[in-house]
């Protein structure tokens, strides 16, 4: 039988309880190192953490006059029977249409809105209803683009057979630029009002962190017009004010301060 002497014997044991220290102290780290770093914040949120900040708000206006308008008519009609309403309807909004042409209108610009056929009743007391026609609508939206030329549209409709309007509303072409004018405006509102907030509190600013734009032009309502029963209900001369448009912008900044 082998057998170790007893100086190497003893430095076995030795080795042997080093190896065992070593791997609990690494086991321990390996544990200890997961909540460290869990406790750590990110750079970026302790950044923004010690960052004092501004976050602010304002909106920018301009008016401008309209240069194009868009109007709701339509032809109603009766008749005893659902046939008869649809083509009486049919004939009187093919006139109006060849009108709306014949004053310039493109196709673009005229666009069925609506339909409608409905029965007609009479209700007298303890009788049951009794039906005593029909009742047909058909309703356009147009788009005049020269506002000039509105009040002879208008009148040349109603000449031709229109009896409902329904409403109209202005609005712009194109409101890039009346839109860019109010951004402007925000702009420069909301650094004013950045530079006063700053020295209110004692800051000065540092930097302009993020901009961002909510709002922009927006058609207004339709404008409620007088239902005509007649043609004869409109003056051959309308007269029609377009008035001024708003065109409004909203922004939104955070600002960076400092002391």
């Amino acid at each position: 039988m082998f057998a170790l002497p007893l100086k190497d014997l003893t430095a076995m044991k030795t080795l042997a309880r080093a190896g065992v220290l070593g791997l609990a102290m690494l086991t321990a780290g390996a544990a200890a190192a997961p909540a460290a770093f869990a406790q750590a914040p990110p750079p970026a949120a302790e950044s923004m953490f010690r960052a004092t900040t501004l976050n602010l708000s304002a909106y920018g206006e301009t008016k401008i006059a309209p240069d194009m308008a868009t109007i709701s008519l339509g032809v109603m009609t009766e008749a005893a029977t659902a046939a008869a309403a649809m083509q009486a309807n049919a004939n009187q909004m093919s006139r109006v249409i060849a009108a709306l042409k014949r004053a310039g209108l493109e196709d673009r610009d005229i666009q069925t809105s609506q339909l409608n056929l409905s029965p007609q009743y009479r209700y007298e007391q303890n009788q049951p209803p009794k039906l005593v026609g029909y009742q047909a609508s058909n309703q356009v939206t147009i788009t005049v683009r020269e506002l000039n030329r509105l009040g002879q549209v208008v009148d040349a409709t109603v000449a031709s057979g229109a009896n409902q309007v329904h409403g109209i509303s202005f609005g712009l072409n194109d409101p890039t630029e009346a839109e860019n004018a109010a951004r402007r405006a925000a702009v420069k509102a909301l650094e004013a009002k950045a530079a006063l907030y700053a020295d209110a509190t004692g800051h000065r600013i540092v930097r302009l962190v993020s901009l961002s734009e909510a709002g922009g032009y927006a058609v207004p309502p339709p404008m409620p017009m007088l239902q005509m029963a007649r043609a004869e209900a409109m003056d051959a001369s309308t007269k029609i004010a377009p008035g001024e448009l708003k065109v409004r912008i909203d922004v939104s900044g955070l600002y960076e301060v400092a002391r």
